[in-house]
């Protein structure tokens, strides 16, 4: 199934001249990573801390465009630039579930927005890219199956903060909405376990 992420290799030949100049001026692939992370906390926090507020729910797109932006080149650095590590791997992996709990679990703190619908894509979101890293850990690819993935995640999340942003109030919505999310991410878990265990069988 497509997904955003089928974008990635246009989206990586446009960063790549970025890449290199990082590597030049001396920044690691862990650096952009952290700098993901950090990015990412702040801006959670930012709606955590005035989920009334309409601003940081107006600025989570371009957080998101910015946060996909440096995780692409921090790949980018550590496969063309001699930058791979073991530890970069474990950081990078990390890095991406902590980032998604910062950024979309303080919409359960919305007035309005489904708290347990929230919280279930969340932990939905996780236990699919859980599902995608079991496969190096039985052999097989790391699995990037659809049809919701990181990207899909971060785009229908960044979809209902502008609309929030814009004044529309939560409700019926956001609640087929959330539950729309939940239910591709449940099709993703599947799609990704089953094919990683079709490919180790084959």
């Amino acid at each position: 199934m497509a997904t955003i992420y089928d974008l990635k290799p246009r989206f990586q030949a446009l960063l790549r001249p970025i890449a290199g100049r990082f590597v030049h001026g001396g920044v690691t692939a862990n650096a952009v990573t952290l700098a993901a992370l950090a990015m990412s906390l702040l801006q959670g926090a930012s709606i955590a801390l005035l989920p009334g507020a309409r601003w940081p729910l107006l600025l989570l797109p371009l957080t998101l465009f910015v946060r996909m932006a440096l995780n692409a080149i921090d790949g980018i650095m550590a496969k063309e630039h001699g930058q791979k590590t073991v530890r970069g791997a474990v950081l990078n992996e990390l890095s991406d579930v902590v980032s998604d709990a910062a950024l979309y679990l303080p919409f359960a703190l919305i007035s309005g927005v489904s708290a347990s619908l929230v919280v279930l894509v969340v932990v939905f979101g996780v236990i699919a890219e859980f599902a995608g890293v079991l496969g190096p850990a039985i052999g097989v690819s790391r699995r990037y199956d659809g049809p919701f993935g990181k990207s899909d995640r971060a785009f229908a999340f960044g979809l209902i903060a502008v609309l929030l942003g814009l004044g529309l109030a939560p409700g019926s919505w956001t609640a087929a909405l959330l539950a729309a999310m939940l239910v591709l991410s449940a099709i993703t878990i599947w799609n990704r376990a089953r094919k990683a265990i079709a490919e180790a069988n084959a």
